[in-house]
């Protein structure tokens, strides 16, 4: 199936209301709930431990799709929190065989961090034509991304692109209903990392030691030259991809990458701790604002659209950035993780 600019955009704008719809579910039960009862786990699957929040987001889901999807276009889910033995699709009754679109969902990108209140997640969303297996990332059209405030905010953002279309931007005051209104957001221009925020993500204590000393042996070989003490590169561990993908797109990251796989597969610990396709469902706005997202080798970023695959990746804000730091992080992986 081919899409065409105008069903790729009909197609942005559902996947923003879409978004939207479960930001304003989320929203109300949060006022309605404790931090245990959004912390408490209500199951573990092969993909991720699914907590009571998560199923708010699910639930949402299910009903904007039931009440809103037309039938023009059957499509078929695949989202963390559903096995793929478990086969969904919209318009309900639709057979698998009679799908033309897949829709790859995270419902929130960022669970740790939103449900106790520390740092907002993100709703995350992509459409590809549907291929069945075949599918993989570089399939993807259409993605949108919606952030899930913490209850400080008053503002949550949305970022949305189509393939060929540019990236799309709009900040809605929560406070206001949704009221929507421009944003300007512009990827770092900066030909290098000093005095900025670079990142190699260890989030659990599982690797940590082996991705410090990567990060540390990179950014020696890079910036060795400075040596009065002052903290060349910084840091940010944000527990979710689409936070970390609205950081570079932001302008706040210049470089951030999950090489968590890799170190796993060295270290010989499950992989089930990694990022998985859902995660990086977004990565079409990345490129589309320009910003360089691939594999940590230097290849295409591509893996199949599924719930268990591990996915390493990495992004630069800009190609300067790309040629700068890419030989030396290439030779470092040689050296460290083979």
């Amino acid at each position: 199936m081919t899409l065409s600019a105008a069903d790729k955009e009909v197609l942005r704008q559902s996947l923003c209301a879409l978004q939207r719809y479960t930001l304003g579910a989320i929203l109300l039960e949060r006022d309605n709930r404790t931090t245990d009862q959004l912390a408490a786990i209500t199951e573990e699957t092969a993909a991720d431990v699914i907590y009571a929040i998560d199923t708010i987001a699910d639930h949402a889901i299910f009903k904007w799709f039931e009440d809103n999807w037309t039938a023009d276009w059957p499509v078929q889910i695949i989202m963390e929190g559903l096995d793929d033995a478990h086969t969904l699709c919209f318009p309900l009754g639709t057979k698998l065989e009679d799908t033309t679109l897949k829709c790859i969902i995270d419902p929130i990108d960022g669970t740790r961090g939103i449900m106790y209140d520390k740092r907002a997640a993100w709703i995350l969303a992509a459409i590809a034509p549907q291929r069945g297996e075949d599918n993989t990332l570089g399939d993807i059209e259409v993605s949108a991304m919606t952030e899930i405030p913490t209850t400080r905010q008053w503002r949550a953002d949305q970022l949305s692109a189509t393939r060929g279309g540019g990236m799309q931007a709009t900040a809605f005051d929560i406070r206001n209903n949704f009221k929507p209104a421009p944003l300007d957001l512009q990827p770092s221009q900066a030909h290098d990392v000093r005095h900025a925020f670079g990142t190699i993500c260890r989030f659990f204590p599982a690797g940590s030691t082996l991705i410090s000393q990567i990060e540390e042996l990179l950014w020696d070989k890079l910036y060795s030259e400075s040596s009065d003490g002052t903290p060349l590169v910084f840091n940010d561990q944000y527990i979710s991809t689409g936070g970390q993908f609205y950081e570079i797109l932001s302008g706040h990251d210049r470089f951030i990458a999950d090489i968590r796989p890799l170190v796993f597969r060295v270290l010989d610990i499950e992989e089930n701790l990694s990022a998985h396709p859902y995660d990086v469902c977004c990565a079409l706005i990345l490129e589309e604002a320009g910003c360089i997202l691939e594999h940590p080798d230097g290849s295409p970023l591509n893996c199949p659209l599924d719930t268990t695959s591990a996915v390493n990746w990495v992004v630069y804000a800009n190609q300067a950035l790309a040629d700068h730091i890419r030989p030396t992080l290439q030779t470092v992986l040689g050296r460290l993780v083979g």
